[in-house]
C-alpha cells in the first residue's frame, strides 16, 4: 500500500481541515435526513423533543469520521449502511451529552437551552435514554457482531467514565493517569469506533483496521485536549456553554494539573472555586494569566500535537486517496478550533 504524509506531499492542511466536510457534504445530508427520520415518533412528545436535540445541531465530527473512514477504507459513503452508523454514532452522542447535561447541571449547550433546562432532568434522563436504545435498535439491521461489540464496548467506556469523573469531582490533586483515563474512556473510545465502524463497513484488511481505531483513538484525546484549553481560553459565545464550566463543576483537567504542579498556590484558588460554585471572570483571568506566563497553554497544545501527530500515523498504513488525505487533515482542524 502506498504509505503518505500530508506534509510530505505539500498539501495546506488548514484548507483541507476547513473543508473536509465538504467532501462528503451530500452524504452528511443524508444522515442529517435520516437522523430526522429515526427521531421521527408517533408518540407526540418524544417526537417534540427528538426534533428539538437534533436541531440544535453540533459539528457532526463523528458521522463525517465514520464516513470519512468508510470511504477511505474502500468502501461507499452513501451506502445506507454507512449512512445508518453514522446517524447512529451522533445519537449516541448525543445521548451522552444530554445525561452528561443533566450530571453537570448545564444551562447552556450549543448556544441553546440544553434538554434539562428547557423541559426537566426527568424528561432529559428519559430522552437521553431513547437516543440510546433508538440508536442500538439502528444498529441491529446490519446484522453485524462485531459492530454491535462495539457499539456496546465504548457504551460501556463512557458510562464507566463518567462514574470514574463523579467520584474524583472536587479532587484538585488529580494525577496525569486520572485524567487521561477519563479522557480515553468519554471521549477517545467514541471517535475509535466511529472509525473502525467505517473500516468494518468498507471492508479493509486487519492493517487498516488498526489503523483507523488506532488514528481514532488518539485524534479522540487530541480533541479533548483541545476542548479543555478552550474551556479555560475562549468566551462563552464561541464555546456555545458556560466559560470555566469545567471548574465550576469541580473538574479539573489538563491546563490546571500542569499550573497546579508548577503553582502551588494555585491549589487553594481552585479548592474555593470547588466550594462556593463560582468562576469570577477576575479570577478566570488571573488563572489564565498564570497559565501564559508559565507556558502551560503551549504546553497543552503540544500534547495535543503530539496525539494528533501520531494519529496522522495512523493512517500510513491506508492507500492515498482524497478522503484518507481529508482524514489526515482533521487533527489540525481538531486542534486549532475556536470552539
Amino acid at each position: 500500500m502506498q504509505m503518505f504524509t500530508a506534509a510530505k506531499k505539500g498539501i495546506d492542511l488548514r484548507l483541507t481541515a476547513k473543508n473536509f466536510f465538504g467532501l462528503i457534504a451530500p452524504e452528511l445530508e443524508l444522515v442529517e435526513a435520516e437522523y430526522e427520520r429515526q427521531v421521527n415518533s408517533n408518540i407526540q412528545v418524544v417526537n417534540f423533543l427528538g426534533e428539538y436535540v437534533r436541531a440544535s445541531g453540533g459539528k457532526r465530527v463523528r458521522p463525517a469520521l465514520l464516513l470519512l473512514a468508510v470511504y477511505a477504507a474502500g468502501g461507499i459513503g452513501k451506502d445506507p449502511s454507512a449512512v445508518r452508523m453514522a446517524t447512529v454514532m451522533e445519537m449516541l452522542h448525543t445521548a451522552t451529552l444530554v445525561h452528561d447535561d443533566i450530571i453537570d447541571n448545564a444551562g447552556l449547550r450549543r448556544n441553546r437551552e440544553s434538554v434539562n433546562a428547557r423541559f426537566g432532568n426527568q424528561t432529559a434522563v428519559l430522552m437521553g435514554d431513547w437516543l440510546y436504545m433508538n440508536a442500538f435498535e439502528a444498529s441491529l439491521k446490519e446484522r453485524s457482531l462485531e459492530i454491535l461489540d462495539i457499539l456496546t464496548r465504548l457504551t460501556r467506556q463512557m458510562t464507566e467514565g463518567e462514574l470514574i469523573q463523579l467520584t474524583l469531582i472536587g479532587k484538585v490533586d488529580l494525577t496525569h493517569d486520572e485524567y487521561f483515563d477519563i479522557v480515553r474512556r468519554k471521549t477517545a473510545y467514541l471517535f475509535s469506533g466511529c472509525c473502525e465502524i467505517g473500516a468494518i463497513l468498507g471492508q479493509i484488511d486487519q492493517s487498516g483496521r488498526a489503523g483507523l481505531r488506532n488514528f481514532g483513538m488518539n485524534l479522540g484525546v487530541a480533541f479533548q485536549l483541545a476542548d479543555d484549553l478552550l474551556d479555560i481560553t475562549a468566551d462563552e459565545s464561541s464555546l456555545g456553554k458556560s466559560a470555566g464550566a469545567d471548574l465550576i463543576e469541580g473538574k479539573v483537567t489538563i491546563p490546571l494539573i500542569l499550573l497546579i504542579e508548577q503553582d502551588d498556590s494555585v491549589r487553594a484558588i481552585v479548592q474555593k472555586i470547588f466550594e462556593t460554585g463560582e468562576f469570577p471572570a477576575e479570577l478566570r483571568a488571573d488563572i489564565l494569566g498564570r497559565m501564559r506566563t508559565r507556558g502551560i497553554i503551549d504546553q497543552v497544545r503540544s500534547i495535543a500535537a503530539e496525539y494528533a501527530g501520531t494519529s496522522r500515523k495512523n493512517l500510513e498504513v491506508l492507500p492515498e486517496t482524497e478522503y484518507s488525505r481529508a482524514l489526515d487533515a482533521i487533527p489540525e482542524f481538531v486542534i486549532e478550533r475556536q470552539n
